[in-house]
């Protein structure tokens, strides 16, 4: 009998250290300090280089032969440090805002502040012909000191800003799953190449695209947008348009990183993300590593909170986040936010400041519906020591770094 009690209790005990062990390990992912996490880190590492040996791409052959990917923008940092020498601290703050085409007043916009560029939506090609709209972006580029960033979203399916209107296509881009069943990633590669000639025949410079997400549920928010396989082939697919669209000399932005997943919309509430690192560590950061190593010019964050990356922000206010993309995934690119005037961000901002959070967290670009306003609250930060102008600079050295390399300055 005392034999049989002693094995009972060899057995609750061990059970009980069974679920101690699970708990712990469960607490241990999820609450994954990046920086200090050996393990987190190596799976990162191995993870991503798995993925870039098994991509087809060829840097050296496939990108253009402007772009350095030691240091992305490398061989233009001389000129950029010599334009950046002859701007005023106005001017450069001006210069890291990607701001929403205004109905009007723009001319003296761009005199008086300055911007980096404008992201146009459909609202800006209604009514519109292609000859109204490239007179209107060249008159503009005309009245800029430097010379402007004009972006757009044309992703193909349920985003389609210029070939929703028959003026400009005669039907709209279809999405990239759509194209991928027709034809798999060549035609997707020439759809690119369409997109990109239509939208320099319009002025326009930059794509806000690929959609480097990857979407595990058909029922998700951000599904019909990915390429609708898994993460190794999503890479790949990311690594090939981006150097396609390097190719057409069309400026391309990846987004939305760390990578939306299953996730809600962001422009209408708050997203949280409780994902292990480990678990976007052999998924959605290899789609990002990819295009980064392929010579990706600009990359978006979202403004999803990622817990085991910062509990307390939006990765597009983060620093954590930032340091992932700059040190683990070796990108020289220029980060710019999702835009700030979404609801998911508003909250999160101290003062309000989501502009001045979005600096200090590493920022180069800030997408904004609100560009006067923002613009003066990161110039009162500077004033006021909160932000120093060296890290203004770094930033906008970047910026025209990338200019001088699509050829916009």
């Amino acid at each position: 009998m005392k034999k049989f009690f002693i094995f009972v209790i060899i057995i609750v005990l061990i059970v009980i250290g069974i679920i101690l062990f699970k708990v712990i390990r469960k607490k241990a992912l999820n609450n994954t300090d990046f920086e200090n996490s050996n393990t987190s880190n190596g799976v990162i590492e191995n993870a991503i280089t798995n993925v870039i040996d098994n991509v087809d791409n060829d840097v050296n052959s496939e990108a253009p032969d402007d772009v350095e990917l030691t240091d992305l923008f490398g061989k233009y940092y001389e000129q950029a440090e010599n334009l950046l020498k002859s701007m005023t601290l106005e001017e450069k703050v001006g210069q890291i805002f990607l701001v929403r085409f205004p109905d009007s007043g723009i001319e003296n916009q761009i005199k008086e502040y300055a911007p980096g560029g404008y992201i146009l939506f459909g609202k800006d090609f209604k009514d519109e012909t292609e000859s109204s709209v490239l007179k209107k972006l060249t008159n503009l580029q005309n009245t800029s000191k430097i010379k402007l960033i004009f972006g757009v979203d044309e992703e193909g399916g349920e985003i389609v800003r210029v070939s929703a209107y028959s003026a400009f296509r005669s039907s709209e881009f279809e999405s990239t799953q759509a194209l991928y069943k027709e034809g798999g990633l060549q035609a997707i590669i020439k759809d690119s190449t369409e997109k990109s000639n239509l939208l320099k025949k319009l002025g326009l410079n930059m794509n806000l695209a690929p959609v480097a997400d990857v979407a595990l549920k058909e029922s998700s928010y951000i599904y019909k947008r990915t390429y609708g396989q898994g993460y190794e082939e999503t890479a790949n697919y990311v690594s090939e348009l981006i150097k396609r669209m390097n190719d057409d000399g069309m400026i391309s932005v990846m987004k939305h990183f760390p990578g939306y997943g299953d996730n809600e919309d962001t422009h209408t509430g708050i997203v949280i993300d409780e994902r292990s690192l480990d678990s976007f560590a052999v998924g959605d950061f290899l789609p990002f590593a990819s295009g980064a190593k392929c010579g990706a010019p600009c990359v978006l964050v979202s403004h999803n909170i990622v817990k085991s990356i910062d509990e307390k922000f939006p990765a597009s206010l983060s620093e954590s986040a930032h340091n992932i993309l700059r040190e683990q995934l070796d990108f020289s690119g220029v980060i710019m936010t999702d835009d700030l005037a979404m609801d998911a961000v508003k909250q999160y901002s101290e003062n309000g400041e989501a502009a001045v959070q979005a600096v200090l967290a590493g920022n180069d670009m800030i997408i904004t519906s609100d560009f006067e306003k923002q613009r003066q609250e990161v110039l009162n930060a500077i004033n006021e020591g909160r932000i120093s102008e060296e890290k203004i600079d770094l930033a906008v050295r970047r910026i025209l770094a990338m200019k001088y390399c699509y050829g916009l300055i």
